[in-house]
């Protein structure tokens, strides 16, 4: 067997230290599998008195300057794990400048400079490779990439984020409120003790923003996606989805229409029961993938944790050795070969669900057409629940499809409007079987 490939993680946190017992632990293995054997040589630490149990077991390497491992020519391969946009942007330019190929599991740099990094890579003969930044053990990067390449693509719609996918079933399946799902997540460590990014849709933004760039192959970024969370989602809006025969989950939603251009979003969604995706509790998560050859596809799996995302890392870092030896480095590249247009809310339609606080008395139903009619707007199902003892009432209403640009415009109306005391919740909803 050959000399082995040594390797440097810039990070030893938890999913760094995942990677280091993999790579040990299944040494033998994935030596075979790559060729030879793979050896990480050095980790970037931050505090070189406070090293991780995995750096002092395995007897790794370890430095606090960056420059210990750009400069090292033994250094072939360079895994950056330490998060967030900055530095790590700035650690994965240098280590692609000077030769090195780079494995990354970062959403948040490549969601905003995918492009560039993909272009340098491409400048520097250099692979690139993230499957661990989408869906953690899931394979959804590589089959986009290759396994699907033939395609074209018209959707990609998935749970991309476990904490709300875990508190979505909560409320769903045990009847809890939102601040008590939410307080369980936390509690098991699911959510951060700041579950902003989670809950406001933002983590899904950026990973729906990865995928669809290569399923179109076309640059997008976090700011091309339209993002809505789950922190207004009520436990009676569960219970109602139930009745009309949905499931609620939050979706990363991304679609290419040839005529329109691109849409991508994330958000609340109703689906029907019998759609696959509707299955998909706790804390997995599930791509979804319709090409004009493949049809529909579904990638399942636990979407987070260390070692899942540590068998993504690995499995790119084995990819790279592969080429390393074949002399086949570069051979895929970002394909991000074609800047699209993206679809106009006039254009971007869908059914949606409403749920109001209305006045209890004759012409709220015929008021609230008039503005949904305003909108070209039509409704398709209209359910009056809850009258309570003071005048009010709540009306669930789900309407055939309609435009993005009309919905915000009709909700302005609905929240002047004098028989409307408030919007309580607003969902899309994904049903083919409504016009």
């Amino acid at each position: 067997m050959e000399k082995s490939v040594k390797i440097a993680l810039l990070g030893c946190g938890t999913v760094g230290g995942g990677v280091i017992i993999v790579l040990n632990e299944n040494r033998e293995d994935i030596a075979k599998k790559a060729g030879c054997a793979i050896e990480v040589k050095t980790v970037l630490v931050r505090d070189k008195k406070n090293l991780k149990p995995e750096i002092k077991k395995y007897n790794v390497g370890y430095t606090d300057n960056l420059d210990d491992i750009l400069n090292d020519p033994e250094i072939e391969i360079v895994v950056e794990l330490i998060g967030r946009v900055h530095p790590a942007k700035e650690y994965i330019e240098a280590a692609i400048s000077h030769g090195k190929h780079v494995v990354t599991a970062n959403k948040d740099v490549l969601a905003d400079y995918g492009k560039s990094l993909f272009a340098l890579a491409a400048e520097k003969k250099t692979d690139f490779q993230f499957e661990g930044a989408v869906g953690g053990g899931i394979p959804i990067i590589r089959p986009l990439r290759a396994c699907l390449a033939a395609n074209k693509i018209s959707s990609i719609m998935g749970i991309i984020n476990g904490t709300t996918n875990y508190m979505l079933t909560k409320m769903s399946q045990e009847g809890l409120s939102y601040a008590q799902a939410l307080a369980e997540a936390q509690a098991k460590g699911y959510a951060e003790s700041d579950p902003t990014a989670d809950v406001e849709g933002i983590d899904a933004a950026r990973k729906i923003a990865v995928l669809a760039s290569l399923a179109f192959n076309t640059p997008l970024t976090l700011k091309d996606v339209h993002v809505e969370g789950i922190d207004n989602i009520d436990a009676c809006d569960i219970e109602y989805a139930r009745d009309l025969g949905y499931v609620v989950k939050l979706l990363g939603v991304a679609k290419n229409d040839p005529e329109n251009g691109i849409s991508a979003n994330v958000y609340p969604v109703m689906l029907p029961k019998n759609h696959p995706l509707a299955s998909v509790n706790d804390v997995y998560n599930a791509i979804y993938v319709n090409g004009d050859a493949v049809g529909d596809a579904m990638f399942l799996g636990r979407g987070a944790g260390r070692l899942p995302t540590a068998s993504a890392v690995c499995g790119d870092i084995i990819d790279i050795v592969r080429n390393i030896r074949n002399h086949a480095c570069g051979r895929i590249g970002g394909n991000l070969f074609e800047k699209k247009k993206m679809c106009p809310p006039d254009k971007e339609m869908a059914p949606c669900y409403f749920r109001l606080q209305v006045a209890d008395r004759p012409g709220v139903l015929a008021a609230i057409a008039s503005t949904f009619a305003a909108q070209q707007m039509s409704i398709a199902s209209v359910i009056q629940k809850n009258v309570m003892d003071n005048g009010t009432a709540e009306l669930v209403i789900i309407t055939n499809k309609v435009s993005r640009l009309s919905l915000d415009l009709s909700l302005r109306t609905l929240q002047v409007l004098p028989v409307v005391n408030e919007v309580c919740s607003v969902m899309r909803v994904e049903d083919p079987a409504l016009p």
